[in-house]
């Protein structure tokens, strides 16, 4: 799959501008994550965008309509990856590409929230910053933080250093993300 195929599909299932942002977001950090980690970029960046495609126009399905769609495509690796990353679905983490999406998916909302409320938005950001927000449950409630200490475990990866590595990435894209 191209990333102008993805997009397409995430242009025709999804109107709501934040849920498109944070659908790019997500695609930068696992694109990046990728180069890091010597994987297949497109694949990674693909996953990434096409994680919630679906969520809009079927809440109650998701994410099995997309997951349909991407395999249908041949894409079965990707949609192994956007079908496990909610752990709630209790479908099983069998690649580094399953486990790098429940990674960054809940952690590069919560970072994009945490800009949000800052003056300079996300280039001042700092780890500590994000860590004491982690604590305040009333900060982005909606934000599963067990989602991201299990991602950060099962990725292999120090949550401060990830963090990092997220805030980094949104940093690069700034301007086009609006934080």
């Amino acid at each position: 799959m191209t990333r102008e195929e993805a997009r397409h599909i995430v242009y025709t299932l999804t109107e709501n501008a934040s849920l498109r942002r944070h659908m790019r977001t997500v695609e930068l950090v696992m694109e990046a994550y990728a180069i890091k980690l010597n994987e297949n970029v497109e694949r990674w960046a693909c996953t990434g965008l096409l994680h919630d495609a679906d969520y809009e126009k079927y809440p109650e399905q998701h994410p099995t309509i997309i997951v349909k769609q991407v395999k249908e495509m041949g894409e079965e690796e990707m949609a192994h990856a956007i079908a496990a990353h909610y752990t709630k679905w209790n479908v099983p983490y069998t690649s580094l590409l399953d486990k790098a999406l429940l990674a960054c998916d809940e952690l590069t909302g919560f970072i994009v929230a945490c800009a949000q409320v800052r003056p300079e938005g996300i280039a001042s950001l700092e780890v500590k910053s994000v860590m004491k927000k982690l604590k305040d449950k009333g900060f982005a409630a909606k934000v599963e933080r067990d989602e991201i200490a299990k991602g950060v475990e099962l990725m292999g990866v120090d949550l401060q250093e990830h963090i990092t590595f997220v805030i980094e990435v949104l940093k690069k894209n700034k301007e086009e993300l609006g934080i």
